[in-house]
C-alpha cells in the first residue's frame, strides 16, 4: 500500500551510515533520538519506529525498539520516556523488544562494531495492538496500512 510520496527521514545527530551519538547508545544515556520528516503523506495518521541490530551474529535483525501509534507529524521528540503508553505522544505504545516498553540503544560487545537500522513506518490508521506485542506482530498488523517507509542506518562499537 506504499504511496508515491517518498519519505525523507532525518535522525537528529545521526547521519545515514555514520556513528551513533554516545547519548543514543547503551553506553551513554540510552535515550532515543529525535526525528524529522519531509514529504509526509497527507493521508498519514500515525508513525511507528523500529530499531534493529542488522549485523547481530546470532539473531538476524535483532529488535532493540518498537513503538507505534505516534501521531503523524513532521517531528518526533527525542528522549521518549519508558513505559507501555507514552502520554507525551498521545499514548503511543512501546512494545516488547530488547528494550521492554522502552528504547534500548546500540550496545554491542566491546571491540565489536554492529550496524543498526531505524525503520520509520507511516500508517493510515491507529493500530489496536497490545503493548506486549513484538515487532513481528506489529509488522503483521501494519502491513496493509503502510503508506511510506524510510530508514536511517548507523554504526556503533
Amino acid at each position: 500500500m506504499i504511496n508515491n510520496y517518498e519519505l525523507q527521514v532525518r535522525c537528529i545527530g545521526l547521519e545515514n551510515n555514520d556513528i551513533f551519538p554516545l547519548e543514543n547508545t547503551g553506553r551513554g544515556k540510552d535515550i532515543s533520538p529525535a526525528f524529522e520528516f519531509e514529504n509526509l503523506s497527507p493521508a498519514a495518521k500515525t508513525i511507528a519506529i523500529t530499531l534493529e541490530d542488522i549485523k547481530h551474529p546470532l539473531f538476524k535483525n535483532f529488535t532493540h525498539w518498537v513503538i507505534w501509534n505516534v501521531p503523524a507529524s513532521k517531528n518526533i521528540i527525542g528522549a521518549i520516556p519508558h513505559g507501555k503508553n507514552v502520554g507525551t505522544l498521545n499514548s503511543a505504545i512501546q512494545g516488547i523488544a530488547y528494550g521492554w516498553h522502552k528504547y534500548a540503544g546500540p550496545k554491542p560487545p566491546k571491540g565489536k562494531q554492529h550496524q543498526y537500522r531505524f525503520t520509520i513506518y507511516v500508517l493510515d490508521n491507529v493500530l489496536s495492538l497490545s503493548p506486549n506485542s513484538t515487532k513481528r506482530k506489529f509488522i503483521k498488523s501494519a502491513k496493509n496500512h503502510i503508506l511510506q517507509k524510510g530508514t536511517v542506518i548507523g554504526q556503533f562499537e
